[in-house]
């Protein structure tokens, strides 16, 4: 703890807090693990794990037609249905680019309340949230940016991802392997790629460079960063994962700090 508390001591920001786990228990945490911030688009990460329990409980299919004539659930949620990053237009046709969608992701949640017959929020938590024993996770706006959380939270749901128990480890891997994985396309606020992969909401590293992750992430690390300042990755090849959250919005403070940050965890922890 007293390494990671020194290790967020210099970041540019008011307020941080950071943590580390591997698949049975938390390795450690900096700063205030209870207190409660926005997410941003870590929100993604959960809409993507409620999805992979609706596709198991057959309410679902990933290949069913949702979004723009052309799209499936499969594009929606790999950001490739061709829908605008904000705007409800799209701007391509599906599976031909990544680009980036707020939009696809909340026009996934609709077709999954309307399919289920119950809201979105009622499946995430009854689905998702409860299981994990996320109490301090809401749903407070969008679901593709509007989930609130905790560190505490955030690594109940990391351990998750190390070792799956509301799906089978089958369906978690198709979720974080690249869907149309030669698909170019930004990641926002760091710069093009091509190739571009990502999973079904889950960013993939690959070997892009420049990266909010470290240089010793392996290229199967992945997860998620939001605008809020908070992001969520896990490594498979050491089985570690690392949370955090902060109070300033991403910028190059972040692109500088966070890579720094988790090339310490590896080498900490692995």
């Amino acid at each position: 703890m007293d390494d990671l508390n020194s290790w967020i001591s210099d970041w540019p920001v008011g307020w941080a807090a950071v943590g580390v786990t591997d698949a049975q228990e938390s390795r450690g945490v900096g700063g205030d693990p209870d207190r409660v911030a926005p997410i941003a688009s870590v929100s993604k990460l959960l809409v993507g794990m409620t999805a992979l329990v609706a596709w198991e409980e057959e309410t679902i299919d990933l290949d069913e037609p949702a979004g723009p004539p052309g799209s499936t659930v499969r594009h929606l949620l790999s950001h490739s249905s061709g829908l605008a990053t904000d705007e409800d237009r799209v701007v391509a046709p599906p599976g031909t680019r990544r680009i980036y969608s707020n939009v696809g992701i909340d026009r996934f949640c609709e077709h999954l309340a309307a399919r289920a017959e119950m809201p979105f929020e009622t499946y995430l938590r009854e689905g998702v949230l409860e299981p994990l024993g996320m109490a301090d996770t809401t749903l407070v706006g969008p679901p593709s940016h509007g989930i609130r959380s905790t560190i505490s939270d955030l690594l109940r749901f990391a351990r998750e991802l190390l070792h799956p128990t509301l799906v089978s480890p089958e369906t978690l891997a198709e979720a974080t392997t690249p869907q149309f994985p030669e698909l170019k396309g930004v990641v926002p606020g760091i710069g093009l790629f091509d190739p571009n992969p990502w999973g079904l909401t889950f960013e993939i590293r690959d070997h892009k460079k420049p990266h909010w992750t470290g240089d010793g992430n392996s290229p199967e690390t992945f997860g998620h960063f939001g605008r809020s300042g908070s992001f969520l990755w896990v490594d498979p090849k050491p089985g570690l994962a690392a949370v955090g959250l902060a109070d300033r919005e991403f910028d190059l403070w972040a692109l500088r700090a966070w890579p720094e940050f988790s090339d310490r965890v590896l080498a900490r922890y692995t």
